[in-house]
């Protein structure tokens, strides 16, 4: 599905199922030099359970229209504007890596708008290998295949895809690559230069859940449970079988732990 902001198309795909402004609703927001795609796993299980689900396309990312926005406070502010689009007041956030870094953001900006926030390999700050980060703004494909190796802990690169014959290495290597037209390098800068994560997670008052991948090369573990430390009573959890791809790696693991905790807090309310 598609709305205009800034005159441009943003997609976002809502798992097939119609907005309903009776129900809460959950944004899922992607990493660097990703899609949508990244939680069909879990958008579609709260889509079938109660929820609205907007997962989104950055723009100049998926089928949303670019050029990709520099920074983290212009995405933040881009989530805001589609949320004002499509009719909704507040929302739930759900964000992995980069998206992590624009949820903190938009907790920061607009707290009006936001009801719970869960933040998936995520840390306070992310400055990018000056190496990768120049393959990436040079669009090389190295940039991409480095991505991929270090991205994915243990279980990723024995295999471990839920689907026979397929990789998550191999998925994630040719979703980023036909992603990779300077978008990858946009967005390898845009957290490279972002500096406002711990004044941010100081300042939300939302309930917040923080989930670490054990073998987190990206974002390691250590600077995990720091970005939680940050946040007020947040509650964190760690995949000891996931490295920084956690939304594929550990799908089904990932989604439990996100069910419980908007169950948990949905049952509160």
């Amino acid at each position: 599905m598609k709305v205009k902001i800034n005159g441009k198309d943003a997609y976002y795909t809502s798992s097939g199922r119609e907005i309903d402004k009776n129900q809460p609703t959950i944004v899922f927001v992607h990493g660097s030099g990703l899609t949508h795609v990244t939680w069909v796993l879990q958008t579609r299980y709260f889509a079938f359970h109660g929820y609205n689900t907007i997962a989104v396309d950055l723009p100049g990312h998926g089928e949303s229209e670019g050029p990709a926005l520099n920074t983290i406070e212009e995405m933040a502010d881009w989530i805001a504007d589609l949320i004002n689009s499509l009719g909704i007041k507040k929302t739930s956030y759900v964000g992995h890596s980069q998206g992590c870094l624009v949820g903190l953001e938009f907790a920061e900006r607009h707290p009006d708008k936001l009801e719970l926030l869960a933040l998936i390999n995520g840390s306070l700050s992310m400055k990018m290998n000056p190496e990768l980060l120049e393959l990436a703004i040079n669009k090389d494909q190295k940039a991409v295949d480095l991505m991929m190796d270090w991205v994915h802990g243990p279980l990723g690169h024995k295999g471990g895809h839920p689907v026979p014959g397929l990789s998550h290495m191999g998925m994630g290597n040719q979703l980023v690559s036909s992603n990779n037209n300077g978008t990858l390098g946009v967005d390898f800068n845009a957290c490279d230069q972002y500096t406002n994560g711990e004044a941010a997670a100081s300042n939300i008052k939302h309930p917040t859940l923080c989930i670490i991948g054990k073998h987190d090369k990206m974002t390691p573990k250590k600077v995990g449970v720091e970005l939680a430390s940050k946040i007020k009573d947040s509650k964190s959890v760690i995949l000891e079988e996931s490295g920084h791809m956690s939304v594929l790696e550990t799908a089904s693991d990932t989604k439990n732990l996100l069910k419980d905790f908007f169950r948990a807090h949905r049952n509160a309310s």
